[in-house]
């Protein structure tokens, strides 16, 4: 693993007037839209995308670009999987140059290469991505574009296996760890780092304070002390955007997103989710 910039910090939206802003940024061909990075897109206020996963990829540009309240310093070449319901926003400093690729889910839902929606699963875990080939990848974009912008005479399996053949260069990217501004990790950063490398989550404060050596009473104060909410809050919030990632980009039946996220059993995890959410599993995952 290179020695990667990552998340610089931890941090809280900031305050809005009104309700978050939801924006809808283009109309999309069969669920699909390719475009150029916009530069002139450099500080945005906190929004979400309620119809779309989107994949962000920049080549240049400085500043930093925040999801779900994890700050990341722009590093290029960098890549970003944005999830619908995630908010975002972009602080960038000097000119960015790069791509957009927003996919609907019309488009998964009529794929050919069902291989293509696994690893939009898999990429949409990871909300930070380091390319290892930038050139590569910034060659597979172009000709993704150029297809795209030709594509009432394209051949869908074309776009396909490019858009195929970008999502395993980046999910084959290096993954960038949690790492603080000034690198020393207390309590609080080193809980955040097993939440977000993690490969499963286990829905008990208990077993995090023993991996850090510490009590759950302990772990909760420190929470508390440094954003405002116990421990057992932060995890909530992990396993819930866990559980939304799986319900909408994986095929998993509920009661396996049920045992994947260390629920006793499905009702145990419907009840969860509708308290924290508004809805069922089953009635988000269709929404």
């Amino acid at each position: 693993m290179g020695d990667n910039p990552s998340i610089v910090s931890e941090q809280s939206l900031e305050p809005m007037s009104g309700e978050l802003e939801v924006k809808d940024k283009t109309e999309s061909r069969n669920g699909l839209k390719i475009a150029p990075f916009r530069k002139s897109a450099r500080k945005t206020a906190p929004h979400k995308h309620n119809t779309y996963f989107e994949i962000v990829y920049l080549s240049a540009g400085t500043g930093t670009h925040v999801i779900d309240a994890r700050e990341f310093k722009i590093t290029p070449p960098i890549a970003f999987a944005i999830r619908k319901e995630q908010v975002h926003f972009w602080n960038i400093e000097s000119e960015p140059s790069g791509y957009v690729i927003i996919i609907k889910k019309t488009f998964i839902e009529h794929l050919r290469d069902q291989e293509i929606k696994y690893l939009i699963s898999q990429i949409s875990s990871v909300p930070c991505m380091y390319p290892k080939n930038g050139k590569t990848v910034l060659t597979l974009f172009e000709l993704l574009l150029k297809e795209f912008n030709e594509m009432a005479d394209a051949n869908p399996l074309v776009i396909e296996g490019l858009l195929k053949a970008l999502l395993v260069k980046l999910w084959q990217s290096e993954k960038p760890k949690f790492r603080t501004v000034s690198g020393k990790k207390g309590l609080y950063e080193r809980y955040m780092a097993l939440l977000s490398n993690s490969d499963t989550l286990t829905n008990r404060v208990s077993h995090y304070a023993n991996l850090l050596s510490t009590t759950p009473q302990n772990l909760s104060a420190v929470c508390t002390k440094e954003v405002g909410q116990s421990a057992s809050v932060v995890l909530s919030e992990f396993i819930i955007s866990e559980a939304k990632r799986l319900l909408r980009y994986t095929d998993l039946s509920i009661t396996e997103v049920s045992e994947a996220l260390d629920f006793n059993d499905n009702s145990h995890f419907t009840k969860y989710f509708k308290k924290h959410v508004g809805l069922t599993p089953t009635l988000f995952r269709v929404e």
